[in-house]
């Protein structure tokens, strides 16, 4: 796969993942829901990537997720867009939203979770991380973007 359709599979993650974000802002959440168990499964999916793990961040992922790209497009892209930024010093959690319809999704239940991350060599950064209850009432990351 050509580096240019590496990036265009991460635009196209990043794009779902932004428009979920929109969406969060514009859509009332459901306050009684419980986000935890989503959270959770966003950290522990943001930790693997941020080890440079991202083959089993692709792995773990939502079967959404691996539907809009490749695992090797996912790893390519995924190299371009961090490896620029260092490590990450510091994550803070901005917002948490659940919600059911997000546009150019499927309907089903998301969590929208942003957070205000501090890179090494990007200190001030948005990163946005979509988790998706699956059918087995697990949560799994369905889309990814920094910002």
């Amino acid at each position: 796969m050509k580096p240019s359709q590496s990036v265009a599979a991460l635009v196209v993650a990043a794009a779902f993942v932004a428009a979920a974000a929109l969406a969060a802002r514009a859509l009332a959440a459901d306050e009684d829901v419980d986000t935890a168990p989503a959270l959770e499964a966003a950290q522990s999916w943001l930790a693997e990537v941020d080890a440079g793990a991202y083959g089993k961040s692709w792995d773990d992922a939502a079967e959404l997720f691996q539907a809009a790209t490749t695992r090797g497009a996912w790893e390519k892209g995924l190299v371009a867009a961090r490896a620029p930024l260092g490590a990450v010093i510091a994550r803070k959690l901005r917002s948490a939203r659940y919600m059911k319809d997000i546009p150019n999704a499927p309907a089903g239940e998301y969590v929208v979770i942003v957070y205000d991350t501090r890179f090494e060599n990007r200190p001030v950064a948005m990163e946005a991380v979509t988790p998706v209850r699956g059918k087995d009432a697990r949560w799994k990351v369905s889309g990814y973007f920094i910002r």
